[in-house]
């Protein structure tokens, strides 16, 4: 029972087992609490509590099926993906821009990121994910100030 938890939460019930790209489906689930959470408060802890369960399930969930960072594991970029969004503006333009961001820089691994991912366990799997929000998060925000948008 205890693995089929932590299998569910580390696979987000599944999804992670989706054939195709089971990672950008991940994140695409993500954008769903990013459109209907629209405070800013709620949407913070909501993220805070999602990194945590990702540290906490990941490791363990990459014991269980005996490979490193399998596929099927895609908490860390359901986590990646909240993190983008922190204070960005729900605005279609930035959930757009802030998807492909996340997607684009989650894939080629900006220093240290590319480090993160060599690590083992927890650190290494949901790591390079939250690299990848910080910086996606820093070019929205960059963006939000050039606008001259508020969150």
């Amino acid at each position: 029972m205890k693995k089929k938890v932590i299998l569910s939460a580390a696979t987000l019930f599944g999804a992670g087992f989706i054939p195709l790209c089971p990672g950008t489906v991940a994140s695409a689930l993500g954008l769903f609490f990013v459109w209907f959470i629209p405070n800013q408060a709620v949407f913070s802890f909501f993220a805070i509590i999602v990194i945590g369960l990702a540290f906490a399930f990941s490791g363990k969930a990459e014991k269980i099926m005996g490979k490193k960072d399998p596929k099927a594991i895609v908490i860390d970029e359901f986590a990646g993906i909240l993190v983008t969004f922190l204070f960005v503006p729900r605005e279609p333009l930035f959930i757009l821009a802030g998807f492909f961001l996340f997607r684009l820089l989650d894939i080629i691994k900006i220093p240290p990121a590319d480090k993160l991912e060599k690590k083992n366990g927890s650190f290494a799997i949901v790591g390079d994910d939250l690299a990848a929000g910080i910086y996606a998060n820093f070019t929205l925000q960059f963006l939000r100030l050039l606008l001259k948008i508020s969150s």
